[in-house]
């Protein structure tokens, strides 16, 4: 299963592949299920998708297509595709009817794992003491789900550890994952490690920061340095050393070489001093590239 790839052992013992693909923003449908086989071909077996994303139906497509491929012989089991809660859908009722769509949507019979996207509820204040009501609800539902099989893991993505305490006290089932946006300029290592310590594996997006750490556009003398001491590339340093965490990691790519630089940062052995020196760079510069949850009550 998973291509002999290294996996991460979440908490209902469930083995997910430690590297996958982000889909973010990408909804062409030629290109996207051209792309997801080509993954599949480099050797990706875990796949990252969401409601907002507005692809679910193309990745659904292209698996559809790649099972039936007896040249390619992937069956269901041999990929793990997460897909996530909007926030406009959270709530009971909302949250049952969402998962229903995802797996219409994608052709499946059940989904590997299933997120909350967002700790917060589309156009409420970030006050709204109803955010917090409504993702319990969300995830009575999600635990409802996985208690029937149709849903194999649930999580969360974007909670804080506010967030994250105040779901420990009415669940029955602990969140297999929390997916953040994390790479050196936002190391959030209190979060990172109250994860840990509950249970929750860590899964990282925009591990290249929005792109911007290996664009040129934001420049990291550090990670120059160890590219070349490596010679790999800065997106291959940036994933090593979320892996060298165990952290699992969903970098986005549009192309055959981006896919294959990707992968290959899974050979990319960071030794200490490079880790430390990584660890160091949001000591002097902190950025945060996409959403911030921290208001949301």
């Amino acid at each position: 299963m998973y291509n002999n790839q290294r996996t991460v052992k979440l908490n209902n013992s469930k083995e997910i592949p430690i590297l996958g693909l982000g889909t973010y923003r990408l909804k062409n449908k030629d290109s996207l299920k051209s792309l997801i086989r080509d993954a599949i071909l480099t050797g990706y077996r875990h796949f990252d998708t969401a409601t907002v994303y507005k692809n679910e139906e193309i990745i659904g497509e292209a698996f559809e297509e790649i099972f039936s491929d007896e040249t390619l012989n992937i069956s269901r089991e041999d990929v793990w595709v997460t897909s996530k809660l909007s926030p406009s859908e959270q709530g009971y009722r909302k949250a049952l009817n969402a998962v229903q769509r995802s797996l219409k949507n994608l052709k499946f019979d059940y989904i590997d794992m299933y997120l909350i996207h967002w700790p917060g509820v589309y156009k409420l204040k970030v006050s709204d003491p109803e955010n917090s009501v409504k993702r319990q609800e969300s995830w009575k539902a999600l635990e409802e789900l996985y208690s029937k099989g149709i849903v194999r893991s649930i999580g969360v993505s974007n909670y804080q550890i506010k967030h994250l305490k105040e779901l420990a006290i009415y669940s029955t089932v602990t969140p297999a994952v929390n997916q953040c946006e994390f790479h050196p300029l936002l190391y959030t290592k209190d979060l990172v490690d109250y994860c840990k310590e509950s249970g929750i594996s860590f899964m990282a997006y925009s591990s290249f920061g929005e792109g911007r750490l290996v664009d040129g556009s934001v420049k990291i003398p550090e990670l120059d340095l160890i590219s070349k001491k490596h010679n790999a590339s800065t997106a291959q340093v940036l994933l090593s050393w979320s892996l060298h965490r165990g952290i699992i990691v969903i970098p986005k790519a549009t192309s055959i070489k981006r896919l294959e630089d990707n992968f290959a940062s899974l050979k990319i052995k960071l030794d200490d001093d490079d880790i430390i020196a990584i660890d160091s760079i949001s000591n002097t510069n902190s950025s945060r590239f996409c959403w911030d949850s921290n208001t949301i009550s």
